[in-house]
């Protein structure tokens, strides 16, 4: 990566604030157009794109760290976050480093604490930090080349989601307040890569007992207006912790 004033700069504030040899990322999915999409980042002067993560200030604690870093990127307050893995390999953002000097913060090694997150696209207003120069969703059918060990940090992460959806509801940060079962299908048959059959996926999404059943409809279209669900917010996230209802 070629060098750039702004990371040196920023090398030394991190110094001073921030814990050492400890760092967030986190893959943070969207859903939009039917298209389950990941949102990236490219550091100024920099080829590759990252998964947006940050530091861990010596007062905050490592989760708060990770909200703190997503809200300052999406200016989202909706954000289910989940840690699932932590990533510690040798040389694992020091080579991407490498032309700097070897007393550069961010040249040091980092253990990362993985997160994934999930948001309502709607929602989100991207930010472009002062050591960027763009950030963008990408469809996860559209990945562009990822930096340093990011590629396996959001493989994992789109593992663990797709293992989750068949013991966890997800969808309440990723669909709008109100949808329909079959726009909730399609948001697992995207996430899976793989469709669903209709009525098996029915059973099993309302043996979660998380949904409420609205008296208005779907309006428009050539079949039948389809009913309207929402997530009921205490038993939805009272699922998310395994507790038995």
């Amino acid at each position: 990566m070629e060098k750039d004033e702004k990371i040196i700069e920023m090398s030394s504030r991190m110094w001073e604030k921030a814990l050492p040899h400890i760092s967030v990322d986190s893959v943070v999915f969207g859903f939009h157009e039917n298209q389950l999409k990941v949102l990236l980042v490219r550091m100024a002067k920099g080829q590759k794109w990252l998964l947006p993560g940050g530091y861990v200030f010596k007062d905050e604690n490592v989760e708060d760290a990770a909200q703190r870093v997503l809200r300052e990127r999406t200016g989202a307050e909706r954000i289910y976050l989940q840690e699932f893995g932590i990533f510690g390999n040798v040389n694992r953002s020091e080579d991407f480093f490498r032309n700097y000097d070897d007393n550069l913060w961010h040249k040091q090694r980092f253990i990362s604490i993985g997160f994934y997150a999930l948001v309502d696209y709607t929602q989100v207003n991207l930010e472009i930090d002062h050591y960027s120069d763009t950030c963008e969703w990408k469809s996860i059918d559209h990945m562009p080349a990822l930096a340093m060990d990011h590629q396996t940090i959001y493989d994992n992460a789109l593992t663990v989601l797709r293992q989750q959806l068949s013991y966890k509801p997800i969808g309440m940060n990723l669909l709008p307040e109100r949808f329909t079962i079959s726009e909730l299908q399609r948001l697992y048959e995207t996430i899976l890569g793989r469709k669903l059959n209709r009525g098996n996926f029915y059973r099993r999404i309302m043996r979660f007992d998380v949904l409420i059943k609205h008296e208005d409809q779907r309006k428009g279209g050539a079949h039948k207006s389809p009913n309207l669900y929402s997530f009921d917010p205490v038993k939805y996230h009272a699922s998310l912790q395994g507790i038995d209802w």
